[in-house]
């Protein structure tokens, strides 16, 4: 166990080192730092603690976790704290914006700054799309879009905009990772500010992970093609995080004027509508700015002739006097139209396909040469040291994978993702470091156990409800059980190789869920999706 230790504390190091030389090693290191939770395990199910399903009416609600935490949780003490903020906020005009930037830290820090964006605000709207980015779950070219069909906080619930949103869906950069939604603030902090003001709207609530310029690029004609005059579109972003805590300190004197100076180098590019300037703007000076991905993306959505203006700049630190560490916040608010360009093609780049003998022979070299330099090295290696640097198109496409290894006949590790969020080469590469290291049934693989496993890999369709469970099909269909918070996945050979029917494998299934035996036969929900199994000869 201290060697696994060693090799996630040697990974960090290898991140800062290598950074430039290997986005790959990036995201697993983000991956190694996240909490179990966030690693689907064959032996675990997934938790879902806020997620509520009445089954009768065909509702899904997302209750806010934020209450009680980031704002009050009581009705009647949020409406006088909101009620404070807007009475506070000194608007001369409104000015009907078509998008906004707004803070996302708790309310005591940020709600006053983001409630004077929000006041300018003077119309209804028929939908809000908000977009924050994912700040515990590693989303790689793709943004998340919830489970669900309403949000609720303290103040009631928000319908979701379910028909925007399967529009969405038909692109393979929207995807549906309902973990990163349970926890995440970025989107949910808005919502009672919004409410508040707008009264009555639906919601299309968007977590982006990251995002290359070119599908910031793309992402933004999906959506310019689907908002319209009734739309407002929030980025939620919080601006410069300054201090130890957040490991960025540029700079030790004049801390609140050098803050400043870089906080409006980073709005002088949104002043302009220049998401490319922008982008390079941060990475140049490594500005913290937590949302510059959905900032980017309604930069790009917005025309020309769109104005601009800055409503509002103060950091936490001028709120509590200590600039150790301190947080930014901007409310921005954008006026002008929307303007439709050309229609983006559906499902081409990501669609999933049949993988050839060569893209399963790169894969399966991958998961050996990783794991096999992991175990001698105890770090993680870039694609650079693997000699695997000519990755193929197909396994560049975002897709979930499972990777399992087994030793003399015998399982000795399975995990993997449910949900595609990643390219498949990176989902193979992290999920063979999670299978050797880190499935909890097991101790770490040793150096002494090589040449005696054996690797198999299942790149996997994205999961799709079905309504009954007389719709799954018994060694076809690998089976995803949602009930009461809990979740439990098999692969689709399971039931197969342990000769279960069909009602044998849901038993089992509720039982690994930690329900009872029965408990599928009643309100159980049900996800079905096929996999690409292949392996080694061993």
């Amino acid at each position: 166990m201290n060697g696994v230790v060693k090799m996630y504390s040697n990974t960090k190091k290898l991140c800062y080192s290598e950074i430039v030389s290997s986005i790959v090693v990036l995201c697993v290191c983000i991956i190694q730092l996240l909490p179990a939770a966030y690693v689907f395990s064959a032996d675990k199910s997934e938790n879902s603690a806020k997620e509520q399903v009445n089954a009768q009416s065909g509702k899904k609600l997302l209750d806010s976790s934020l209450a009680g935490r980031w704002y009050p949780a009581e009705t009647g003490r949020l409406e006088a704290l909101l009620e404070g903020f807007f009475r506070k906020a000194d608007i001369n005009s409104a000015e009907n914006p078509i998008a906004l930037i707004l803070p996302h830290a708790g309310y005591r820090y940020s709600g006053q700054t983001a409630a004077k964006g929000v006041k300018t605000i003077n119309r209804k709207y028929k939908r809000v799309v908000i977009l924050g980015p994912s700040h515990h779950s590693a989303l790689r070219q793709i943004l998340s879009l919830p489970d669900a069909t309403h949000y609720k906080t303290p103040l009631g619930e928000v319908t979701l905009d379910t028909k925007f949103i399967d529009k969405l869906l038909n692109h393979p950069e929207f995807q549906r990772v309902p973990s990163v939604h349970r926890n995440e603030h970025s989107v949910q902090i808005e919502l009672p500010l919004l409410q508040h003001r707008l009264g009555n709207f639906e919601l299309v609530p968007i977590v982006t992970g990251y995002c290359s310029p070119q599908t910031i690029k793309k992402v933004s004609r999906i959506l310019c093609n689907l908002v319209d005059e009734d739309t407002l579109v929030i980025a939620s972003s919080d601006f410069v995080h300054y201090g130890a805590r957040y490991g960025y300190v540029p700079f030790d004197d004049n801390i609140p004027e050098n803050l400043e100076k870089l906080d409006m180098g980073a709005y002088k590019y949104i002043e302009q509508l220049d998401a490319n300037k922008f982008l390079n703007y941060k990475r140049e000076t490594g500005a913290t700015i937590c949302g510059y991905v959905p900032i980017a993306i309604v930069l790009s959505m917005l025309t020309e002739d769109s104005s601009t203006r800055l409503v509002e700049y103060t950091t936490s630190g001028e709120l509590t006097g200590d600039y150790s560490n301190s947080v930014s916040y901007l409310s921005i608010v954008f006026t002008g139209n929307w303007k439709k360009g050309a229609e983006v093609e559906q499902n081409g780049d990501g669609a999933e396909t049949n993988l050839s003998e060569k893209d399963k022979s790169y894969l399966l070299q991958l998961a050996r040469k990783t794991i096999t330099y992991a175990v001698n090295n105890r770090k993680v290696p870039t694609l650079k040291k693997l000699g695997l640097e000519d990755i193929p198109s197909a396994v560049k496409k975002t897709r979930a994978a499972f990777v399992t290894l087994r030793k003399n006949s015998h399982l000795r590790g399975c995990i993997g993702d449910i949900t595609p969020q990643r390219p498949l080469y990176e989902s193979v590469l992290i999920n063979s470091i999670n299978a050797a290291f880190r499935d909890r049934r097991f101790l770490p693989l040793e150096k002494d156990e090589l040449e005696s496993i054996s690797i198999e890999i299942s790149a996997l369709t994205r999961p799709e409800p079905v309504s009954s469970p007389n719709d799954i099909e018994i060694g076809s269909d690998g089976i995803v059980l949602s009930k009461n918070n809990r979740r439990a996945v098999y692969l689709p050979h399971v039931a197969t190789e342990q000769g279960w029917n069909l009602e044998q494998t849901l038993n089992h299934l509720s039982q690994k869920a930690g329900l009872p035996a029965d408990a599928w036969k009643e309100g159980a929900e049900f996800q079905v999706f096929q996999a690409e199994i292949f392996g080694e000869d061993k």
